[in-house]
């Protein structure tokens, strides 16, 4: 049986005292301070989304989107009957659990509300989001990875293989890499290269209906090889909740795409 050796990390990166700094906080950390400072570059080109000091703004914005629209997300997509039994945990973000699905709407929310107050465009701020948020997608699985959590199903003939601490004895897909090299490294570049395309730049809409069907594919496949959460188990026909969860995502975003295709470019 073929497998390669976990490399056993501490989930605390920084430890002073009765202060720990864990990886998955760091991981956030880089995700919103890089993907900040894409933003900042991209909003210096046409079609100018918005004012760059007002890039600062939204940092704080996209952050209450993240952390609070991902731990909802959580709680009601994933273990609902565990926080209304225990509604004095849902705050206890220390104990992990966040979800993306959630922390999109939330962002999404965000831009709306942000926009609104300042008088933006909701398509093209959401589009030079979108095409940022793959680097926190990067991010967070690589420290998913680190934790030994969301390990891939048994694979005892796969080379890479790995014995995940809390996964068995089997070796198992390391599918946090898969992730992040899908949701994350992929879906970057591909929004950066249609972000240089005339067509696509000028009409707003287009690239943030590029990241919700890419994302949205990306993490259907990705779940081919993950282990399903252990109280949730496979849903109907094999699927999983992270699978059914991304299906709107696709539809929402070809439709954003025809949309904006339609209408005339932006100047």
């Amino acid at each position: 049986m073929l497998a390669l050796a976990y490399p056993h990390i501490d989930p605390i990166a920084i430890e002073l005292g009765p202060l720990a700094v864990r990886w998955y906080a760091l991981a956030y950390m880089a995700g919103l301070i890089l993907g900040w400072n894409y933003v900042k570059a991209l909003v210096r080109r046409p079609p100018h989304a918005m004012a760059e000091p007002l890039v600062d703004d939204f940092l704080v914005w996209a952050t209450l989107g993240v952390v609070l629209g991902g731990r909802m997300g959580y709680v009601l997509f994933y273990k609902p009957g565990f926080y209304l039994a225990h509604p004095g945990e849902i705050l206890q973000l220390w104990h992990g659990g966040m979800a993306f699905h959630g922390g999109a709407l939330g962002v999404i929310l965000a831009i709306v509300l942000f926009c609104r107050k300042y008088r933006l465009s909701i398509l093209a701020v959401g589009d030079v989001v979108c095409c940022a948020v793959p680097i926190g997608l990067f991010f967070g699985r690589i420290a998913n990875f680190i934790n030994g959590e969301l390990f891939g199903r048994v694979a005892p003939d796969v080379p890479w293989a790995m014995i995940f601490p809390g996964g068995g004895p089997d070796p198992r897909h390391p599918s946090q890499l898969y992730q992040a090299g899908l949701e994350g490294l992929a879906l970057f570049v591909l929004l950066a290269l249609l972000w240089r395309l005339p067509a696509v730049r000028f009409r707003p809409g287009t690239l943030a209906g590029a990241f919700l069907a890419g994302y949205g594919v990306a993490r259907i496949v990705g779940e081919l090889f993950r282990q399903p959460d252990a109280h949730l188990g496979f849903l109907w026909a094999g699927t999983t909740m992270g699978q059914v969860l991304s299906l709107p995502l696709i539809a929402a975003g070809a439709a954003l795409i025809v949309v904006a295709q339609r209408r005339p470019k932006v100047a």
